[in-house]
């Protein structure tokens, strides 16, 4: 008999488990059923934004092929929303009253949008989102055409939340002729992953390029205007101080929260996520697992005596598939790797013309420690006029955080020496000298070397990708077909074409 497995969810990691459990379905192996709550085919959230503001058109967000997994056998209950699930008799129970027994049970539910308390907009908006009539949360293909929409049509939007998502919505949508105004609490945009200088850098580029940024803008509520139906719609942000920021439409960019209702309603351990060891099993039940953005990796072990567990989901689209990877795995042959250790992300912030990357933590106050004292020592080098700047967290001389604004060779650069845990050149000023006109391609260390990274979400090197194109076609969709590189949050799409490019082959 086959083992029965029902994946509830079927986003970009779904997808993924749906493909790793492909050649165990064709076989017999596995009766796979994937129940989505969505009508619609797998499809790359993390690029929805590049869809809103024209950049991209519907097919390219597309993931999977659900025909060849129907072909194999696969069954796809899609547009329908689980209502339950019974531990005891191992059966899901979908809204229509129809039950799916299982023997393993894949929970893939993703996140949703966090919504602010603003007078205005119902906290429950969350968990049914009933948000007001132009607002939105940009999580899901009919926000993305709301956006569409209104930047097609150079409309006011106003962006709540200056994190890498909202920034490149708001210099996208400038860049396509909307009126963008991002509102923020804190000094400096990109907090989570900026220190406040480079926030401030960046936030500068962002006015040059035509967006309005507010800091400190504590939103309180939303203000209505009523059309000839007497609808209310969004007209304006207001803020503590009193400021309202109008728009047309509101964009909420709030971050997101793990969607663990199905798992807490039936008695599964529940933080940040559902609770899940290296193997992404649940910590209640060892016939339930859990990937992606609803997953709580942590080990047991590591609770506190009050309950609270540390970390919780990357919220990053790599990891959750190499979660897929393994855990289809497991499925279909019973064998278990341990979990490597995801090594802290390098974030890109993918606008025209505007620099950025990050890795690691930056906060280190650079005078906290005196040269030959044990601690970070951190090295800046800031020119707010040009708008570039760099800072460099190391500790024994390896890089354990940097950010780069308006450097994009440095950047790389870096990138490369904190993914591989290198030590600095003793000669920091080295890696300035790399953005400099008369530079040319000296590096400090090859980033196409046959063993760099070239895509972080899908773990894809250089090596590899010249191994696709030596048996392919030297394109970029020929590298994305081949290895999967590019096909994530497509930060890694202007490398491989430089790649492309140094190899002497048109990309």
């Amino acid at each position: 008999m086959p083992e029965r497995v029902v994946l509830v969810g079927y986003g970009p990691v779904g997808a993924r488990l749906v493909e790793g459990l492909l050649p165990a379905v064709r076989e017999g192996r596995i009766d796979l059923t994937v129940v989505g709550a969505e009508p619609h085919d797998a499809y790359n959230r993390v690029l929805i934004a590049e869809y809103a503001v024209g950049r991209m058109d519907r097919a390219g967000l597309d993931l999977g092929d659900r025909r060849v997994a129907e072909e194999a056998g696969a069954r796809f209950l899609l547009g329908v929303a689980v209502a339950g699930v019974d531990r005891t008799l191992r059966s899901v129970r979908l809204e229509d009253g129809i039950r799916l027994p299982y023997d393993r049970l894949v929970l893939a539910t993703g996140a949703r949008a966090n919504v602010p308390t603003l007078a205005g907009v119902r906290r429950s908006a969350a968990l049914d989102g009933d948000l007001p009539r132009g607002v939105v949360a940009l999580r899901d293909l009919a926000d993305a055409e709301v956006v569409r929409a209104a930047v097609s049509a150079g409309r006011r939007i106003v962006v709540l939340g200056a994190g890498v998502l909202g920034m490149e919505l708001a210099l996208a949508a400038a860049e396509a002729g909307a009126e963008v105004t991002v509102a923020y609490h804190s000094a400096a945009p990109m907090n989570r992953t900026l220190d406040e200088n480079s926030g401030r850098v960046l936030a500068a580029a962002a006015v040059a390029a035509g967006v309005e940024m507010r800091h400190h803008a504590r939103a309180e509520s939303i203000v209505h205007r009523y059309d000839d139906h007497g609808q209310a719609w969004f007209d304006g942000l207001v803020c503590a101080d009193g400021r309202v920021l109008a728009g047309d439409l509101l964009v909420l960019s709030c971050g997101v929260g793990a969607r663990t209702e199905i798992a807490a309603r039936a008695g599964l351990a529940v933080s940040a996520g559902v609770l899940v060891d290296g193997s992404s099993r649940s910590w209640t039940d060892e016939n339930v697992f859990a990937v992606g953005d609803c997953a709580h990796v942590a080990d047991p072990a590591d609770a506190a005596p009050d309950g609270r567990v540390p970390g919780g989901p990357s919220g990053l689209i790599g990891p959750g598939w190499r979660q897929a990877d393994r855990l289809a795995t497991l499925l279909s042959s019973g064998a278990s790797a341990p979990a490597p250790a995801e090594r802290p992300g390098v974030v890109m912030l993918k606008a025209e013309g505007i620099d950025v990357v990050a890795g690691g933590a930056v906060d280190a106050d650079p005078f906290a420690h005196a040269p030959g004292c044990h601690g970070p020592q951190v090295t800046i080098w800031a020119d707010p006029a040009r708008g570039a700047y760099v800072k460099l967290v190391t500790v024994d001389g390896v890089l354990t955080g940097f950010v780069a604004v308006g450097m994009p060779r440095t950047g790389a650069e870096l990138a490369l020496l904190f993914e591989r845990g290198s030590e600095l050149p003793a000669d920091r000023s080295s890696l300035l000298r790399l953005d400099a006109p008369d530079a040319g391609m000296a590096v400090v260390a090859d980033p196409f070397a046959a063993d760099a990274t070239v895509c972080w979400c899908n773990g894809v090197s250089a090596g590899a990708i010249r191994d696709a194109v030596a048996t392919g076609e030297p394109t970029v969709a020929c590298v994305k077909a081949a290895t999967r590189a590019g096909t994530g949050c497509g930060g890694c799409v202007g490398r491989i074409t430089e790649l492309l490019a140094r190899e002497a082959v048109p990309a």
